[in-house]
């Protein structure tokens, strides 16, 4: 990937970014120039929630070469608040303990490191979220 490249994805990796029809007012992720629903090509990015909830996974024991370090990974298909939904990897938990309905919450991480030149590209990962001790205690 060249650095140019890199840098004007930037903002589309990071921010998790979607799009929204103007006609019709449906919500894609990944972006997409054209509204699936109606047609319509007026479409505008739109950022999108950054929480949601584990509707189904996998976990991915067999690795593409440049993910092999990551084995054995999560792979899941979350519900956003919004009610978008996105394909991601879910990072920081035990594949064991994870079901559907789980609460996940979006985290910036490494992705990959492309080629000589070392160009690291980061993007959102899902993670489960943290209950702390004063949040469990509230309900008491």
């Amino acid at each position: 990937m060249s650095v140019p490249k890199f840098w004007r994805e930037i903002p589309h990796k990071y921010r998790l970014v979607g799009s929204r029809c103007r006609s019709c007012g449906a919500i894609y992720h990944p972006r997409r120039p054209i509204c699936p629903r109606c047609g319509s090509r007026d479409m505008e990015d739109v950022k999108l929630s950054h929480r949601g909830r584990l509707l189904a996974f996998t976990v991915i024991r067999r690795a593409p070469s440049d993910m092999a370090d990551l084995r054995p990974y999560v792979v899941g298909l979350i519900e956003l608040e919004d009610g978008v939904k996105v394909l991601s990897q879910v990072v920081d938990c035990d594949p064991a303990e994870l079901k559907p309905g789980l609460e996940l919450e979006a985290t910036l991480r490494r992705i990959r490191v492309h080629g000589p030149a070392g160009v690291i590209e980061y993007g959102y990962k899902f993670r489960p979220v943290i209950k702390w001790e004063a949040e469990a205690g509230e309900g008491q």
